[in-house]
């Protein structure tokens, strides 16, 4: 009888050692494939970053992302051309409509916060500021081919033309910015020189005198030496945007949210659903590394839980 217990012992303990092992092996599994990513260039620092620090821990999964801005970016993604959009606005409802006819479900994940900045050459001696009312007068519409001079928009100022870079029209960045400023989303004069790539905007303005651009703070702060910042008056007192004040609302009103969205169809393929996993885990972190507001710590985990619910198709 004791031969017999003991045998059973053996089996037992040699059953769980096995399970043991199949699980520590399927922990340490390492996947492959590709993961698609486009959409909006203010978005692309915070995503790049965590998607280097994953190619660490899952180097045989390809991720790429591409910078078609977040206009772009969602008519790739409505039309099943990538997993995962950058995102630096909510989707349109233009967009929703899309996505259904294309068959795309989805879920969007914020994942840090952002602070718009307004720039000019640093070699600006005049612009201490600018408010919100100079801003709209700057950039509405009826300002194209009227307001060209910097003493139109403060008399104080030089009597010389001043030129705009701006993110083009397909940015979430734009459409913010137009509807924070001016009031009306993609509302504005048409004669700045437009780009999708933030870095282009840089090289633009720091080597432009006169210009005046705007778009991520993250940009700006990989560009401070070469770029000058110009803080915003919205009637209580000019703020630059900052950690801090993107974070406590002071810097109004071009602070704002950014997102990822993610389809139920790459949500099928387990390297994007560890990616996203990794993602939402790690922006925390990540976000003031490269320039944005991490999300308050309770936020970031409704948006894991909110995750996880889509996945698991509730």
């Amino acid at each position: 009888m004791n031969s017999v217990r003991g045998l059973l012992l053996i089996t037992v303990l040699l059953f769980s050692f096995s399970c043991g092992q199949k699980e520590a092996n399927n922990a340490s599994e390492k996947l492959s494939g590709d993961i698609r990513i486009d959409g909006s260039s203010t978005v692309y620092p915070i995503t790049e970053a965590i998607a280097e620090e994953f190619r660490v821990k899952q180097p045989s999964i390809n991720v790429t992302i591409g910078v078609s801005g977040t206009g772009g970016g969602f008519k790739k993604f409505c039309r099943g051309e990538s997993d995962i959009n950058d995102a630096s606005r909510l989707i349109k409802e233009s967009e929703v409509g899309a996505c259904q006819e294309g068959g795309i479900k989805y879920v969007g994940l914020k994942v840090a916060y952002d602070g718009l900045a307004v720039l000019v050459n640093k070699e600006n001696t005049w612009v201490d500021h600018f408010t919100v009312e100079e801003l709209k007068k700057i950039w509405e519409p009826a300002a194209q081919g009227k307001i060209t001079k910097w003493n139109q928009i403060r008399s104080t100022w030089p009597n010389t033309e001043f030129t705009l870079y701006g993110p083009g029209v397909a940015s979430g960045t734009y459409d913010y910015f137009t509807e924070a400023i001016v009031g009306k989303s993609g509302s504005s004069r048409g004669d700045f020189t437009a780009s999708e790539d933030d870095n282009v905007l840089v090289k633009g303005i720091a080597g432009d005198k006169n210009a005046i651009g705007f778009f991520g703070m993250a940009y700006y702060e990989e560009n401070m030496e070469i770029l000058k910042l110009a803080p915003v008056d919205n009637g209580k007192g000019a703020v630059s945007p900052s950690q801090e004040t993107v974070m406590n609302g002071s810097y109004a009103p071009l602070s704002r949210p950014v997102f990822i969205y993610v389809s139920e169809e790459a949500l099928k393929k387990p390297e994007v659903s560890e990616f996203v996993r990794f993602y939402l885990s790690n922006a925390r972190s990540i976000a003031t590394d490269v320039g944005y507001v991490a999300l308050p710590e309770q936020e970031s985990k409704s948006e894991i839980a909110k995750f996880e619910a889509f996945a698991k198709g509730q």
